[in-house]
Protein backbone atom coordinates (compact mmCIF):
# COMPACT_ATOMS: atom_id res chain seq x y z
CA UNK A 1 0.00 0.00 0.00
CA UNK A 2 1.38 3.40 -0.97
CA UNK A 3 1.59 6.49 1.20
CA UNK A 4 -1.07 8.03 -1.01
CA UNK A 5 -3.40 5.08 -0.28
CA UNK A 6 -2.71 5.44 3.43
CA UNK A 7 -3.49 9.15 3.30
CA UNK A 8 -6.77 8.54 1.44
CA UNK A 9 -7.76 5.89 3.99
CA UNK A 10 -6.92 8.17 6.88
CA UNK A 11 -8.97 11.01 5.34
CA UNK A 12 -11.99 8.70 4.87
CA UNK A 13 -11.77 7.46 8.45
CA UNK A 14 -11.45 11.03 9.75
CA UNK A 15 -14.63 12.02 7.89
CA UNK A 16 -16.40 9.00 9.40
CA UNK A 17 -15.10 9.90 12.86
CA UNK A 18 -16.39 13.45 12.48
CA UNK A 19 -19.88 12.16 11.65
CA UNK A 20 -19.90 9.70 14.57
CA UNK A 21 -18.53 12.29 17.00
CA UNK A 22 -21.26 14.74 15.99
CA UNK A 23 -23.97 12.13 16.62
CA UNK A 24 -22.48 11.24 20.00
CA UNK A 25 -22.39 14.93 20.94
CA UNK A 26 -26.08 15.33 20.02
CA UNK A 27 -27.26 12.25 21.95
CA UNK A 28 -27.29 13.64 25.49
CA UNK A 29 -30.72 12.50 26.78
CA UNK A 30 -30.52 9.77 29.40
CA UNK A 31 -33.71 7.84 30.21
CA UNK A 32 -35.20 4.37 30.07
CA UNK A 33 -35.41 2.85 26.60
CA UNK A 34 -37.98 0.48 25.14
CA UNK A 35 -36.18 -2.02 22.89
CA UNK A 36 -38.17 -4.38 20.65
CA UNK A 37 -36.53 -7.45 19.10
CA UNK A 38 -38.92 -8.92 16.55
CA UNK A 39 -39.01 -10.72 13.20
CA UNK A 40 -39.05 -14.35 12.09
CA UNK A 41 -35.35 -15.06 12.57
CA UNK A 42 -33.56 -16.91 15.36
CA UNK A 43 -31.90 -14.97 18.15
CA UNK A 44 -34.49 -12.57 19.59
CA UNK A 45 -34.61 -14.11 23.07
CA UNK A 46 -30.86 -14.69 22.95
CA UNK A 47 -30.30 -10.98 22.28
CA UNK A 48 -32.76 -10.06 25.03
CA UNK A 49 -30.97 -12.24 27.56
CA UNK A 50 -27.64 -10.86 26.40
CA UNK A 51 -28.92 -7.39 27.24
CA UNK A 52 -29.97 -8.58 30.70
CA UNK A 53 -26.55 -10.15 31.29
CA UNK A 54 -24.83 -6.95 30.19
CA UNK A 55 -27.00 -4.90 32.57
CA UNK A 56 -26.31 -7.25 35.49
CA UNK A 57 -22.60 -7.05 34.66
CA UNK A 58 -22.81 -3.28 35.16
CA UNK A 59 -24.57 -3.67 38.51
CA UNK A 60 -28.12 -2.98 37.31
CA UNK A 61 -31.15 -4.69 38.83
CA UNK A 62 -33.14 -6.78 36.34
CA UNK A 63 -36.27 -8.95 36.16
CA UNK A 64 -37.44 -11.41 33.51
CA UNK A 65 -40.86 -12.63 32.41
CA UNK A 66 -40.88 -15.66 30.12
CA UNK A 67 -44.07 -16.16 28.17
CA UNK A 68 -44.60 -19.32 26.07
CA UNK A 69 -41.76 -21.12 27.87
CA UNK A 70 -42.30 -24.45 29.57
CA UNK A 71 -40.49 -26.03 32.49
CA UNK A 72 -37.61 -27.42 30.45
CA UNK A 73 -34.06 -26.30 31.31
CA UNK A 74 -33.10 -22.76 30.32
CA UNK A 75 -29.39 -21.95 30.17
CA UNK A 76 -29.93 -18.22 30.63
CA UNK A 77 -32.12 -18.79 33.69
CA UNK A 78 -29.51 -21.18 35.14
CA UNK A 79 -26.98 -18.34 35.11
CA UNK A 80 -29.12 -15.28 35.81
CA UNK A 81 -31.04 -16.68 38.79
CA UNK A 82 -27.69 -17.36 40.48
CA UNK A 83 -26.92 -13.67 39.94
CA UNK A 84 -30.14 -12.66 41.71
CA UNK A 85 -32.39 -12.02 38.70
CA UNK A 86 -36.01 -13.02 39.43
CA UNK A 87 -37.93 -14.94 36.75
CA UNK A 88 -41.68 -15.15 36.17
CA UNK A 89 -42.45 -18.12 33.91
CA UNK A 90 -45.70 -19.29 32.31
CA UNK A 91 -44.56 -22.94 32.53
CA UNK A 92 -47.28 -24.10 30.15
CA UNK A 93 -45.08 -24.52 27.06
CA UNK A 94 -45.88 -23.74 23.45
CA UNK A 95 -49.50 -22.87 22.76
CA UNK A 96 -49.64 -25.31 19.84
CA UNK A 97 -48.82 -28.09 22.32
CA UNK A 98 -51.18 -27.08 25.11
CA UNK A 99 -54.13 -26.24 22.84
CA UNK A 100 -55.76 -24.84 25.98
CA UNK A 101 -56.75 -21.22 25.44
CA UNK A 102 -58.35 -20.80 28.85
CA UNK A 103 -55.44 -22.34 30.75
CA UNK A 104 -52.85 -20.45 28.74
CA UNK A 105 -54.72 -17.19 29.28
CA UNK A 106 -54.75 -17.76 33.05
CA UNK A 107 -51.04 -18.58 33.02
CA UNK A 108 -50.23 -15.51 30.93
CA UNK A 109 -52.28 -13.29 33.23
CA UNK A 110 -50.49 -14.66 36.31
CA UNK A 111 -47.08 -13.90 34.81
CA UNK A 112 -48.26 -10.49 33.69
CA UNK A 113 -49.56 -9.59 37.16
CA UNK A 114 -46.17 -10.52 38.65
CA UNK A 115 -44.04 -8.65 36.11
CA UNK A 116 -46.35 -5.62 36.14
CA UNK A 117 -45.12 -5.04 39.70
CA UNK A 118 -41.54 -5.01 38.39
CA UNK A 119 -42.54 -2.47 35.75
CA UNK A 120 -43.80 -0.21 38.53
CA UNK A 121 -40.79 -0.76 40.81
CA UNK A 122 -38.20 2.04 40.73
CA UNK A 123 -35.60 -0.37 42.13
CA UNK A 124 -35.71 -2.43 38.90
CA UNK A 125 -33.51 -0.99 36.14
CA UNK A 126 -34.39 -3.37 33.29
CA UNK A 127 -37.28 -5.74 32.58
CA UNK A 128 -37.21 -8.40 29.86
CA UNK A 129 -40.65 -9.40 28.51
CA UNK A 130 -39.56 -12.48 26.61
CA UNK A 131 -42.03 -13.52 23.88
CA UNK A 132 -44.84 -11.33 25.17
CA UNK A 133 -45.74 -10.51 21.57
CA UNK A 134 -47.51 -13.87 21.24
CA UNK A 135 -49.65 -13.12 24.29
CA UNK A 136 -50.91 -9.99 22.55
CA UNK A 137 -51.45 -11.49 19.09
CA UNK A 138 -53.38 -14.41 20.66
CA UNK A 139 -55.33 -11.97 22.88
CA UNK A 140 -54.23 -13.68 26.09
CA UNK A 141 -53.24 -10.26 27.45
CA UNK A 142 -54.87 -6.88 26.95
CA UNK A 143 -52.71 -4.60 24.83
CA UNK A 144 -54.03 -1.47 26.58
CA UNK A 145 -52.87 -2.80 29.96
CA UNK A 146 -49.43 -3.73 28.63
CA UNK A 147 -48.93 -0.38 26.91
CA UNK A 148 -50.13 1.53 29.99
CA UNK A 149 -47.72 -0.33 32.27
CA UNK A 150 -44.79 0.32 29.95
CA UNK A 151 -45.69 3.99 29.51
CA UNK A 152 -46.05 4.58 33.26
CA UNK A 153 -42.88 2.72 34.32
CA UNK A 154 -40.14 4.61 36.23
CA UNK A 155 -38.38 7.06 33.93
CA UNK A 156 -34.98 5.36 34.17
CA UNK A 157 -36.25 1.80 33.58
CA UNK A 158 -35.39 -0.05 30.36
CA UNK A 159 -37.77 -2.62 28.86
CA UNK A 160 -36.83 -5.28 26.31
CA UNK A 161 -39.59 -7.04 24.35
CA UNK A 162 -38.98 -10.13 22.23
CA UNK A 163 -41.14 -12.17 19.87
CA UNK A 164 -42.57 -12.34 16.37
CA UNK A 165 -45.30 -10.11 14.99
CA UNK A 166 -44.92 -7.34 17.54
CA UNK A 167 -48.11 -5.32 17.99
CA UNK A 168 -47.99 -2.00 16.10
CA UNK A 169 -48.67 -0.03 19.30
CA UNK A 170 -45.51 -1.40 20.87
CA UNK A 171 -43.56 -0.71 17.69
CA UNK A 172 -44.78 2.89 17.75
CA UNK A 173 -43.93 3.25 21.43
CA UNK A 174 -40.46 1.71 21.10
CA UNK A 175 -37.27 3.74 21.03
CA UNK A 176 -35.33 1.01 19.22
CA UNK A 177 -36.70 -1.76 17.02
CA UNK A 178 -34.57 -4.52 15.52
CA UNK A 179 -36.14 -6.95 13.08
CA UNK A 180 -34.31 -10.27 12.89
CA UNK A 181 -34.97 -12.09 9.63
CA UNK A 182 -33.95 -15.65 8.72
CA UNK A 183 -31.46 -16.43 5.97
CA UNK A 184 -30.90 -20.10 6.86
CA UNK A 185 -31.91 -22.22 9.85
CA UNK A 186 -30.45 -25.58 10.84
CA UNK A 187 -33.88 -26.88 11.89
CA UNK A 188 -35.13 -26.51 8.31
CA UNK A 189 -32.33 -28.86 7.26
CA UNK A 190 -33.45 -31.49 9.79
CA UNK A 191 -31.00 -30.59 12.56
CA UNK A 192 -32.75 -30.75 15.92
CA UNK A 193 -32.69 -27.97 18.50
CA UNK A 194 -29.82 -28.59 20.91
CA UNK A 195 -29.26 -27.77 24.56
CA UNK A 196 -26.62 -25.11 25.04
CA UNK A 197 -27.15 -23.66 21.57
CA UNK A 198 -30.89 -23.30 21.16
CA UNK A 199 -31.97 -23.18 24.81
Amino acid sequence: MTQRDNNKHKARQQRLKDVVDAKVAQAQTERGVLLVLTGNGKGKSTAGFGTVLRAVGHGLSCAVAQFIKGEWPCGERNVLEKLGVPFHIMKTGFTWNTQDREGDTRAAEAVWQAVAKDLANPDIDLVLLDEITYMLSLHYLDVDSVVAAIESRPAHQHVVITGRNCHRRLLELADTVSEIEPVKHAFDAGIKAQQGLDW
